[in-house]
């Protein structure tokens, strides 16, 4: 089972401990780390810093890039409060041109540790399912051109490939489709 919860201050200590578990942002896709002041620091703190960039960026446009999106951290069981967190979802619910180019509607990442058990899968599936309830009738999801884990992931849940940009696959998803809820 895999669960979308709401970034929240609550869980910091699992948040801590997939921030770790990544080893850094680069590998933090789908998080939205890139809007804070630096990068996510795993302590409560840090996780607090982190929540409120959710808070402040899901609904404004700060800087004439931003999109109003969704956050989700993604948990390994049916999202209770002692629920393992295994990655980031981020929902974006309009494309602009960058996000249209290469970012796409849904990013997402599953930490090391908990990789080939089918969270990014489920937690796909769950993304386009927050989508259609959105009015969003497909969702674009891109992954890098050397990214085979991801493009199985994106073709599993639906994914219909259209072409290659900047190294980027970008595939789209019917929000009716497979995945959809």
């Amino acid at each position: 089972m895999t669960a979308l919860v709401a970034p929240d201050l609550s869980r910091w200590q699992p948040w801590a401990a997939m921030v770790e578990d990544f080893g850094g942002p680069d590998e933090m896709h789908g998080s939205g780390y890139w809007h804070l002041d630096g990068d996510p620091v795993p302590t409560r703190t840090g996780c607090a810093a982190f929540v409120t960039m959710t808070e402040a960026t899901s609904t404004a446009d700060l800087d004439g890039t931003r999109v109003p999106s969704t956050y989700f951290w993604i948990a390994a069981q049916d999202g209770a409060p002692g629920d393992d967190l295994v990655g980031f979802l981020h929902l974006r619910h309009t494309l602009n041109e960058w996000l249209f180019e290469q970012g796409g509607h849904i990013g997402y990442s599953v930490r090391p540790a908990a990789r080939r058990r089918g969270h990014a899968s489920r937690a796909l599936a769950l993304g386009v399912s927050a989508a259609a309830r959105l009015g969003i009738d497909r969702v674009l999801v891109t992954c890098d051109v050397g990214n085979d884990a991801s493009r199985r992931t994106i073709e599993a849940g639906g994914g219909r490939f259209e072409d290659e940009r900047q190294g980027k696959l970008r595939f789209w998803i019917p929000c009716d489709g497979p995945t959809a809820g």
